[in-house]
C-alpha cells in the first residue's frame, strides 16, 4: 500500500521500532489546518509538514496537503463526521502517544484552528501524562474565514459590536436566550440543525426577517453560499447537503452587498443561492460539478488542482496502487549494460522513477545515459524526465505508445532498445510494431500496478448519495480497476452500473476510451489532446455545450 494513502486507524505497535542511537526525541505538533485549502495554511505549518514522519489528519482537511508530507510519511485519517463512523477520541490520542515515544516526529493535522473546536484539550493531557513534548501550531477558523470570504464583517460600529461562535452539534446544550441577545452569531457543525437553530432563535425573541447568510465549503473552490431569513432559510436550503457549512446571523449579513468584492463561484441548479451582485467574479465553468479523479494513489494532485482552479469539487478515487515488479534483477542487469542500448524507451512517470532509483542504488547516475537516446510518451513523463535534468531526443505527436513505434525517428532494425515497463498488464503493440521492423527491444519490468483493494470513503460516499457528475480516467487499468472496485458495491454488471446512471464518462485517449467502453459499456467524451490539461479542456467545454 502506498505510504501516502490513509492508513486503517489502529495503535502503534506496543514496542517500538529500535532506533538508531542518535535519534532524537519523538515530539508532537498539533497543527491548525485552516478552513480546508491549503491557499490558508500558516508557513510553519508547511514546514512541519515537510518533515513528518507520522501524518494525523482530520476528515476535512485538503487531501492536497498529503502530498506535501515525504514519501516515506505514515498518513492517518481520524476525521470525524456527523452520523458517520469515527474515530474515538482515546485512540487518537493513544496513537499521538504511542508515535511520540517511538522518536517520530507528529503532525496532528486539525481543520481550523487547534484550540476552536479543536478537542485539543484531551490530546495534549494525554501528551502531557506520558511525557510527550507538544507544540501547539495555530490556524484559521472557518468561523473567521468564511464570513470573510462571504464579505460578511462580524463586528461593525452599528451593527454588531459583539459577536459570538457556538457549535450547534448539540443544540439542547446552548443557552438561546442569551444567543439571542447579541447582535452577530456564528455556528459551526450546525448544518443538519439549520431548522432548530432557525426556530430557537425566533421563538427567544428575534425577528423572523433577521438576515442569515449559509458558507459551505469556505475558501475553496466549490465555495457555495445562500442568503436568505430565519423564517426562509431551512426552506430555501431543504433537501441540500449543507455540511461543511458556517452559518452567521445578523443584520452584518446585509453589508455583503457592498464589501463582496471577490464573491465565491455560484453553483449550478435550481438550489443556486439566493444572491448575485454586481460585484460577484463570473462563474468558473465546473462551478457545482463534483469530479472523481481515478489516478494512481499519491499522483492525482496536479489534475485535481487543475478542476478545483475551474471550480470543480474534485474528489481523488485511487484506482492503481504502484509498487516494485516481482525482482529488480532484470532491470538491474538492463542498466549495468547500459552503454550497448541505441535506445531507452520510457512510457510513464514510474519508468522514469524506478530507472533513477536503481541507477542511484547501482551506484550511478543519469551520466550512465549519456550515449544512449531516449524517447518517451507523454508530457508527464517527459516531465518527469527532465527533473532527473534529461531532455527526451524523441516525443511522437499524440501521446500514445503506438504513434511512437509509427513515428520512430530512425530505422529501428538492428537497434537496441531498451524499454523499462509495468511488469504486468500492459499493452504490446509498441514492442511487437518495433520488433516487426527489425529492433532489438528488451522488455524489464520496473514496477507494478496493482488495484486496491476497495474504493476511498470519500468517492464510495459521493457515489451513493449521487453526487458525482463526472469520473476521469487517464489510463485503462483505471477504468478497468474502478469498474472491479465498483462492482463491490453496484448492483450492476456486464457493463451496466446502477452508480453510474447519469455520470459521464471522460477518458484521456483512444486506448483509455477502448478500456471504458469494454468496462462501462460507454465512454461520453475524450480530450482531443492526449493529456492531463487536454481531458480538462474537453470537460470544460462538454459541460458548457447545451
Amino acid at each position: 500500500m502506498d505510504d501516502r494513502a490513509p492508513s486503517p486507524v489502529a495503535p502503534a505497535p506496543a514496542q517500538a521500532t529500535a532506533q538508531p542511537p542518535a535519534r532524537a526525541a519523538g515530539k508532537v505538533y498539533l497543527v491548525g489546518a485552516g478552513p480546508g485549502s491549503g491557499a490558508y495554511l500558516t508557513l510553519r505549518a508547511w514546514e512541519l509538514l515537510a518533515q513528518a514522519e507520522v501524518l494525523i489528519y482530520d476528515a476535512l482537511v485538503d487531501r492536497a496537503l498529503l502530498d506535501r508530507v515525504p514519501v516515506a510519511c505514515q498518513c492517518i485519517e481520524v476525521g470525524k463526521r456527523g452520523g458517520r463512523p469515527s474515530t474515538q477520541q482515546q485512540a487518537i490520542d493513544r496513537l499521538l502517544v504511542d508515535h511520540c515515544q517511538a522518536g517520530r516526529l507528529v503532525v496532528r493535522l486539525k481543520g481550523g484552528d487547534p484550540f476552536v473546536f479543536g478537542r485539543s484539550a484531551s490530546e495534549i493531557q494525554a501528551l502531557a501524562a506520558a511525557g510527550c513534548p507538544v507544540e501547539v501550531v495555530p490556524g484559521l477558523s472557518s468561523a473567521l474565514v468564511a464570513p470573510l470570504v462571504a464579505g460578511i464583517p462580524l463586528t461593525d460600529p452599528v451593527l454588531s459590536r459583539c459577536f459570538a461562535v457556538a457549535s450547534a452539534h448539540e443544540p439542547d446544550a446552548l443557552n438561546w436566550e442569551a444567543l439571542a441577545q447579541l447582535e452577530t452569531l456564528v455556528f459551526l457543525m450546525g448544518g443538519r440543525s439549520l431548522g432548530v437553530i432557525a426556530e430557537r432563535l425566533m421563538r427567544c425573541g428575534k425577528r423572523p426577517d433577521t438576515p442569515v447568510a449559509i458558507v459551505r465549503s469556505a475558501g475553496q473552490p466549490q465555495q457555495q453560499i445562500w442568503i436568505g431569513n430565519l423564517a426562509s432559510i431551512a426552506v430555501q436550503t431543504a433537501g441540500i447537503r449543507l455540511s461543511p457549512a458556517v452559518i452567521v446571523v445578523g443584520e452584518v449579513v446585509h453589508l455583503h452587498r457592498y464589501l463582496a468584492v471577490a464573491a465565491p463561484p455560484m453553483p449550478l441548479g435550481p438550489a443556486a443561492p439566493l444572491f448575485q451582485s454586481s460585484g460577484d467574479r463570473p462563474m468558473e465553468p465546473l462551478t457545482g460539478r463534483t469530479v472523481l479523479v481515478t489516478r494512481a494513489a499519491g499522483q492525482a494532485g496536479s489534475f485535481v488542482q487543475q478542476l478545483t482552479a475551474v471550480g470543480a469539487r474534485a474528489i481523488e478515487l485511487p484506482a492503481l496502487e504502484i509498487g516494485p515488479p516481482t525482482s529488480w534483477e532484470p532491470l538491474d542487469r538492463a542498466i549495468a549494460a547500459i552503454e550497448t542500448y541505441d535506445w531507452l524507451i520510457l512510457t510513464s512517470a514510474n519508468g522514469v522513477e524506478a530507472l533513477r532509483d536503481r541507477l542511484a542504488i547501482a551506484g550511478r547516475d543519469v551520466r550512465a545515459l549519456a550515449t544512449v537516446k531516449i524517447a518517451v510518451v507523454g508530457q508527464k513523463t517527459a516531465d518527469a524526465l527532465q527533473q532527473c535534468g534529461l531532455r527526451p531526443d524523441f516525443i511522437p505527436t499524440d501521446f500514445i505508445a503506438d504513434r511512437l513505434a509509427a513515428e520512430f525517428p530512425e530505422d529501428p532494425s538492428d537497434r537496441r532498445i531498451l524499454f523499462p515497463r509495468v511488469e504486468t498488464g500492459g499493452r504490446d503493440v509498441l514492442v511487437r510494431n518495433l520488433r516487426d521492423r527489425g529492433a532489438i527491444v528488451d522488455e524489464v519490468a520496473a514496477y507494478e500496478s496493482r488495484c486496491p483493494a476497495e474504493l476511498a470513503p470519500a468517492a464510495r460516499q459521493a457515489l451513493e448519495a449521487r453526487q458525482v457528475d463526472i469520473v476521469t480516467f487517464a489510463s485503462s487499468k483505471t477504468a478497468h480497476n474502478f469498474a472491479h472496485l465498483l462492482r463491490a458495491i453496484d448492483r450492476g454488471h456486464n457493463g451496466s452500473f446502477d452508480l453510474l446512471q447519469g455520470v459521464c464518462i471522460a477518458s484521456i485517449g483512444p486506448q483509455t476510451s477502448d478500456a471504458c467502453r469494454e468496462a462501462f459499456g460507454r465512454v461520453d467524451l475524450e480530450a482531443e489532446e492526449y493529456t492531463l490539461d487536454g481531458l480538462r479542456r474537453a470537460i470544460v467545454t462538454w459541460v458548457s455545450q447545451p
